[in-house]
């Protein structure tokens, strides 16, 4: 193109906007919009119109420049099909210079819609946020596999089994700082292995068969620390299963805190932990002390309120299967600083609940204590698979454990001294058989001391021992009929008291 061509191009563009602006000045007054036109229908006024929208067309490579109406907006600028092209605006001459896309030849006409930047913002910030989680967790999982790993090479590891919360006073206080499980079963998992892990062995507070007890001290509270041998395993099992599966929760049962399994020294030791009594068990109380026919009927009545509640299911909604003890004996017994005692050792138990029709007897081999043991047990004559059989046992030792107690009761100002039961017929340490022959053969029965029958309180607790000693199962009395004996005595022994006081 020549110099001379360029302006005369340049020329006609300056007379096309010269006469676009005149125009638009006429188009101001009557509000519509100066659009560029070219069309073949004659409808241009020096290459302009007037309308409501501006224009631009390609169809099929012939092009269009125009203005319409607004109600013909949609007609107009919303058609889209192969090989044609529109765009509208609404400023004046807004389609002068508008040409069709690269691509329209065989492609839509109508320009994909871009995404907003508020749309990329939000899609990145969620892969963030998913991307920051998924790490978070697997970091979590790691540190939290690291920190057990941790604690199993530690010499305190406890893998707790469960904490069934006692309702000792002493107690009260600590355990209500924590929150429970819901269940009424103790204290979360978690507060678990922190108090195990807290628990310090002090002394030794006692040796048996069985293994040790030792004082511990917890959160500035005294514990008891029973630390089972590892050739009486089913017991610790036994006693943690029943405590955890259980609601054993009562003043007359002892308080049990938790079950710990501990690695020492190279060694597994197996714990359970519990209230502490500082006055130790019956037996060892009976060594020192003697007792008024009050206290004396103290401590027999929450015996037999800690063997109901053992011997009773309870049908609710946190059901209590039966229990049967099959080792009560006065070293099972621990002395409360109220003067009432609480039954413990529940690892040879029985467990029966009758809603649910099951008898779990457990496979403990070890038997009970044979100076204990009643007549149907030494004789081999007992129905293993009645739990009847298994209450009837626990009532003969009942009455036994009533002996040793009476025995060091002062009445008219005569005590005798602290003698286990049976032992001026037996040796210390008798066999299965010396005791089969004295009880079931011989039909002996502990010797009772003529001044118990001097005073009302003392002579039916020995009229209850002597029910509780029939040969026969059947015959002896229920714990439910000696504890409702036993409180009634109680109730008239305090009536009696305070009819004395008001005459004196």
């Amino acid at each position: 193109m020549g110099s001379s061509a360029l302006l005369t191009v340049v020329l006609a563009g300056a007379l096309l906007w010269i006469s676009a602006i005149h125009a638009a000045s006429d188009s101001e007054d009557d509000g519509k919009l100066l659009c560029a036109c070219k069309n073949e229908k004659g409808t241009c006024v020096n290459e302009t119109c007037n309308g409501d929208i501006c224009f631009y067309s390609w169809v099929q490579e012939k092009e269009e420049r125009g203005c319409f109406s607004a109600n013909h907006y949609r007609e107009q600028c919303l058609t889209s099909f192969p090989r044609f092209f529109v765009s509208c605006c609404k400023e004046n001459l807004c389609n002068a210079f508008t040409t069709p896309p690269p691509n329209i030849n065989g492609e839509p006409t109508t320009k994909p819609p871009e995404l907003r930047p508020e749309l990329w913002i939000m899609v990145s910030l969620l892969l963030f946020i998913i991307t920051a989680s998924v790490c978070g967790l697997v970091l979590f999982l790691l540190f939290r596999r690291a920190h057990c790993r941790l604690r199993n090479v530690e010499d305190h590891d406890p893998t707790m089994l469960k904490v069934p919360n006692g309702d000792d006073p002493t107690y009260g206080d600590i355990f209500d700082e924590f929150c429970t499980s819901g269940s009424g079963t103790g204290l979360p998992y978690l507060v678990q292995r922190t108090m195990a892990r807290q628990i310090s062995l002090v002394e030794c507070v006692g040796k048996g068969r069985y293994g040790e007890v030792w004082r511990g001290t917890w959160m500035g509270e005294n514990v008891a620390v029973k630390i089972f041998s590892s050739r009486d395993e089913q017991s610790w099992f036994r006693e943690t299963e029943i405590y955890n599966t259980v609601q054993l929760r009562h003043d007359n049962i002892l308080g049990f805190i938790a079950s710990d399994m501990t690695s020492k020294n190279s060694s597994t030791q197996l714990w359970l932990v519990t209230h502490f009594h500082e006055l130790g068990s019956l037996y060892d109380f009976l060594q020192y002390s003697s007792l008024e026919p009050e206290s004396c009927l103290r401590m027999c009545l929450s015996v037999a309120c800690g063997l109901v509640h053992l011997h009773t299911e309870i049908v609710s909604s946190q059901e209590k299967p039966a229990i049967a003890h099959r080792d009560l004996k006065s070293r099972n017994i621990l002395v409360k600083r109220n003067g009432q005692c609480c039954i413990a050792d529940l690892g040879l138990a029985v467990i029966h609940s009758q809603s649910h029709d099951y008898l779990d007897v457990g496979n403990n081999p070890r038997v009970g204590t044979k100076r204990y043991m009643a007549p149907e047990v030494l004789n081999e004559t007992i129905r293993m698979d009645v739990f009847e059989s298994y209450k009837q046992t626990d009532i003969w030792a009942l009455g036994l454990v009533f002996w040793e107690i009476t025995r060091r009761t002062i009445v008219n100002g005569i005590v005798e001294e602290y003698r286990p039961p049976f032992f001026d017929l037996v040796p210390l340490d008798p066999s299965f058989e010396e005791m089969k022959k004295v009880v079931c053969v011989d039909q002996q029965r502990p010797s009772l001391h003529n001044r118990l029958h001097s005073h009302p309180i003392l002579s039916t607790i020995v009229k209850i021992m002597k029910e509780c000693w029939f040969l026969s199962p059947q015959a002896r009395l229920t714990a439910l009929r000696v504890r409702k004996t036993l409180s009634k005595l109680d109730h008239d022994s305090d009536f009696s008291i305070e009819k004395l006081k008001r005459d004196i």
